[in-house]
């Protein structure tokens, strides 16, 4: 038996010595192929340039490293070529989004409602222009009466010019998936009553040559008057209808479960996807796919399994039977303590994260403090021992940002925020903070704090692209218990409509001079 078990030792020696080498070969031809480009799936984290993230998105998964660890380092990990992650999702959603063309929808409907509107404006200068180009010759006098037709025509006129700029005249926000319904009713009413005027004119004015004068201004004057009102409804079905809050709405953000509640209107379901989309870059804090990932503890246990192997004689069959059972009945009974792991794992990673804070927070008073502001009566000149050296905000930026690069890349690292700040972003941000005299308090508020989906749009992004999906035609107005879903190519938000309550308010009247009161005294009272 002793040259057995010395036997399996050496055999357990050997093994292991061959698996190692078998180790340090396959590191080596890793680096081999790292060196030469030729492995598609191994990735490189390193500092990015500037106009690239501060990291990579694949630094996330090095969160167990100590704090010595070098910017330089390079690690290099195996991925298959048919993995997809949430970043990857997140990566390939902003490329189709930037690389997708402008619709030429998004200005169509504008345009035509501009060339209508405009075409209802030139109708009525049209009307009185006619015959004095046609028939002046012939036309009955009109004095003081049509000049003051005139006057009254030229301020409806004025009127209703700006009136339908400020209402109609906007950029559009959004795309909607089908035509907003009350626009297109409102065009057809213009379109309705200018053709009518026109047919109407066309058959008593033109055709006969109509010699009163006086009357074709009065015409004219009441088409104005016709289109006055129609810009009334306008602002009325578009503006104030659904300001009076009727429903409830509750979005709810698929990933993450960040949810938010809001009071709506009478509105229809693209437009209340419109109106929500609006609230949500606004309100809800930015999706990070990095945090969504549980501990690896967890995500990598497994069960516990015993192999028993029955070696030796049979008088050794019952005592190692026996064992076996007893092993097999203590795992049985022992309880999971994956929840006791996820807890020190949550402990641990705020313990990081306070810890990497402060060190930037350190870091970025000392490197303030670094600079300081020339005011304009105050001389440039440097001595020898201590040379002073004029700088423009963006010199001055990037000579403090170096003290606070290693502080500021950790901690964005620990927080899972490296994918949404640049190393330009963060001089550009650095600069404008030090042309206004901010604190480094003001500075680093963006970084302590997650801010809302807005801030970490790019100025120059076309835009988001949703998909609305609903049960209900999207035309159709909100009602109770109505649900509907406003998609991207790695998250949801689902919207729950909920009627708000009806509220009976009562009243009750309190007399001033039942307001009396008696002073109860008692053997144990000091008074």
């Amino acid at each position: 038996m002793d040259n057995e078990s010395q036997y399996s030792g050496y055999s357990y020696k050997s093994s292991h010595s061959r698996s190692s080498r078998k180790h340090r070969d396959r590191r080596d031809r890793h680096r081999s192929k790292s060196r030469d480009g030729s492995s598609r799936g191994d990735k490189s984290v390193t500092i990015q340039a500037p106009g690239e993230p501060l990291l990579d998105t694949e630094s996330t998964r090095g969160d167990d490293r100590d704090d010595n660890w070098g910017e330089t380092t390079t690690v290099q990990t195996g991925t298959s070529e048919h993995s997809v992650s949430n970043e990857d999702l997140t990566r390939v959603s902003k490329e189709l989004e930037e690389s997708s063309p402008l619709e030429c929808r998004r200005f169509l409907g504008p345009a035509l409602g501009a060339v209508l509107g405009l075409f209802a404006l030139v109708t009525p200068l049209a009307f009185l222009a006619l015959p004095q180009l046609l028939w002046r010759e012939s036309l009955e006098p009109c004095g003081t009466p049509c000049e003051g037709l005139y006057v009254s025509l030229a301020f409806k006129l004025l009127v209703l010019l700006i009136s339908t700029w400020a209402l109609f005249l906007r950029p559009p926000g959004a795309t909607l998936p089908r035509l907003y319904v009350f626009r297109c009713l409102l065009l057809a009413l213009v379109f309705l009553f200018v053709a009518s005027y026109w047919l109407f004119y066309g058959v008593r004015v033109l055709e006969p040559r109509e010699r009163d004068y006086r009357g074709i201004v009065g015409y004219a004057a009441s088409l104005v008057d016709a289109l006055l009102f129609i810009q009334y409804l306008a602002l009325v079905l578009l503006e104030v209808r659904h300001l009076q809050p009727a429903f409830c709405l509750k979005m709810v953000r698929t990933t993450d479960g960040a949810s938010h509640f809001y009071n709506v209107g009478h509105l229809s379901i693209q437009r209340a996807a419109v109106w929500v989309l609006d609230q949500y870059y606004s309100d809800f804090p930015v999706y990070n796919p990095a945090l969504l990932n549980l501990p690896k503890s967890i995500l990598s246990k497994k069960t516990s399994g015993f192999k028993v192997y029955t070696l030796g004689e049979e008088n050794s069959t019952n005592n190692s039977t026996g064992q076996s059972r007893a092993m097999i009945a203590a795992a049985a009974r022992r309880r999971d303590n994956s929840h006791n792991e996820y807890y020190y794992e949550e402990a641990e990673m705020e313990r990081r994260v306070r810890k990497r804070k402060a060190r930037l927070v350190v870091a970025v008073e000392e490197a303030f403090t670094h600079i300081k502001r020339l005011q304009d009566d105050e001389p440039a000149a440097s001595s020898p021992k201590h040379p002073r050296e004029v700088m423009d905000p963006r010199e001055a930026a990037q000579a403090i940002f170096a003290p606070m690069a290693r502080a500021m890349q950790k901690y964005l690292r620990t927080t899972r925020q490296q994918p949404y700040h640049s190393m330009e972003s963060i001089i550009n941000h650095l600069q404008f903070c030090i042309t206004h005299n901010m604190t480094p308090m003001a500075f680093l508020e963006r970084y302590l704090s997650p801010g809302p989906t807005m801030q970490y749009q790019r100025e120059n992004g076309r835009g988001r692209q949703w998909t609305l999906v609903s049960e209900e035609p999207v035309t159709s107005a909100l009602r109770p218990g109505l649900v509907f879903s406003l998609r991207r190519l790695d998250f949801s938000l689902v919207v729950t409509v909920a009627p708000l309550p009806f509220l009976h308010l009562g009243e009750e009247f309190i007399d001033p001079k039942s307001h009396k009161f008696v002073m109860r005294l008692q053997s144990e009272t000091s008074v």
